[in-house]
């Protein structure tokens, strides 16, 4: 699909979220792909890299000491520990981005993605769920990335994270073997959202609730609290 945003519009921080296996790596990686104005956010993390990993394109892989430093200078807008490893959004990417002009992409997992809520109530905010929980198990141990023991805790996690839909925008299902209609259906949300909101307006402030903060979604570098 060939959607034109306008060069007007205001710059969005985009969110994507959801469970262990869903999908959200492959996800943003077929986004990448897309000529669009985005900037896709690398996540710093303290776990070991995978097989076909890459250093900093996939994740920034940091050894616990780095990671606290930076997280001492206040370098990350979230951070979080998820089965044992740290992970965090650097901030001087998002504001980065935001300051070129750029959307921001961050992928991250949904306890990230309430923290970013509250850093910035602007950002858009897209939980991907799989068309059911058994395809979501088959996906994880399949993925013989872990062990037997951190399988079965990623599903009872990714169980309790699904009932987390609501504090999200949007839902959008990751179907197995459609990847382009999931990719073609996030970047249909971003383009109405950034023409929902030509003109930028700060974050939320006192006395506005959820619904009022969700309706200024446009982002800027100096919406990211500190």
């Amino acid at each position: 699909m060939n959607k034109t945003q306008n060069k007007d519009a205001p710059t969005l921080l985009v969110v994507i979220s959801g469970p262990s296996g869903v999908g959200k790596d492959a996800v943003v990686e077929r986004m990448k792909r897309l000529p669009r104005p985005w900037r896709f956010i690398v996540t710093a993390t303290t776990r070991l890299k995978r097989p076909m990993e890459r250093d900093g394109v996939d994740y920034l892989f940091m050894t616990p000491p780095q990671f606290a430093a930076l997280l001492a200078q206040d370098g990350f807008l979230e951070h979080a520990t998820v089965y044992g490893h740290s992970y965090g959004v650097p901030r001087v990417q998002v504001e980065q981005a935001l300051a070129s002009g750029k959307d921001a992409i961050v992928k991250t997992d949904v306890q990230g993605a309430a923290t970013i809520r509250k850093q910035a109530p602007g950002a858009l905010l897209i939980f991907l769920v799989p068309p059911h929980m058994a395809e979501l198990e088959r996906r994880l141990r399949e993925r013989k990335s872990e062990t037997a023991e951190e399988v079965e805790r990623r599903i009872r996690t990714a169980a309790e994270e699904m009932a987390r839909q609501p504090e999200f925008d949007y839902v959008v299902v990751n179907h197995t073997g459609r990847l382009e209609q999931t990719v073609e259906e996030i970047e249909g949300i971003i383009a109405k959202e950034k023409e929902r909101q030509r003109v930028p307006s700060p974050l939320m402030g006192e006395g506005e609730d959820r619904g009022e903060a969700h309706s200024k979604r446009s982002s800027s570098p100096s919406d990211l609290a500190r």
